[in-house]
């Protein structure tokens, strides 16, 4: 037969476990408020560091933007001037791309002016004066409608930014004293600069 358990004895067996646990000096329970006490400061220590961190890196690109950003500005800069000096090289370039060509029929000119002047007493319904006229009017055409000016001279003050004295020669009047009385060879302007001066005797 199986033994009997007398409840009492089962109610002073559990009594004396539960006062024997009740007795447990403090000093040997757990304590954990230090190590939690620990583990805070490691996290703030960490965030703190985090967020240093994230500053210099904030920093640093704020640098690196403001460097680009003045490379940017100094490259525009640059072709700016660049794309300023080339239009004006271009337009230059056009304004007198054929000024050698245009210098190259002045002699031309002056040798129509030439032939000319020996046919002053020539009728002027000579066949051959006729055609000689109308080549020479052809060329100062030419010349007209590629900016090709003639350089005023004769009675001008005299000017060494478009005037070449050849010789000084007494004045035939007081008011051309120091003017142009003469030109041996006619000057030429393209588009306001001087393409030959004008070779001239001053009177004295």
């Amino acid at each position: 037969m199986a033994e009997k358990i007398n409840p009492n004895e089962i109610d002073s067996d559990f009594k004396d476990k539960v006062g024997q646990e009740e007795n447990i000096p403090v000093s040997e329970a757990t304590d954990h408020s230090g190590d939690t006490s620990d583990q805070d400061h490691k996290s703030k220590s960490q965030k703190k560091h985090k967020k240093d961190k994230n500053a210099e890196i904030i920093q640093e690109l704020g640098e690196k933007l403001a460097d680009l950003n003045d490379r940017h500005l100094r490259l525009q800069a640059e072709f700016d001037n660049f794309r300023k000096r080339t239009l004006k090289e271009k337009a230059e370039l056009i304004k007198s791309g054929g000024e050698s060509v245009l210098t190259a029929i002045l002699p031309v000119i002056d040798d129509f002016d030439r032939a000319l002047d020996t046919m002053t007493e020539v009728p002027e319904d000579d066949p051959t004066k006729k055609g000689l006229l109308l080549i020479f009017s052809k060329f100062r055409d030419f010349l007209k409608v590629n900016q090709v000016t003639e350089i005023e001279a004769t009675g001008k003050d005299f000017d060494v930014d478009m005037h070449d004295a050849i010789t000084k020669i007494p004045a035939p009047s007081e008011d051309l004293k120091g003017k142009v009385v003469d030109v041996i060879q006619k000057g030429y302007m393209l588009n306001g600069k001087v393409i030959r001066y004008a070779k001239v005797i001053i009177g004295d």
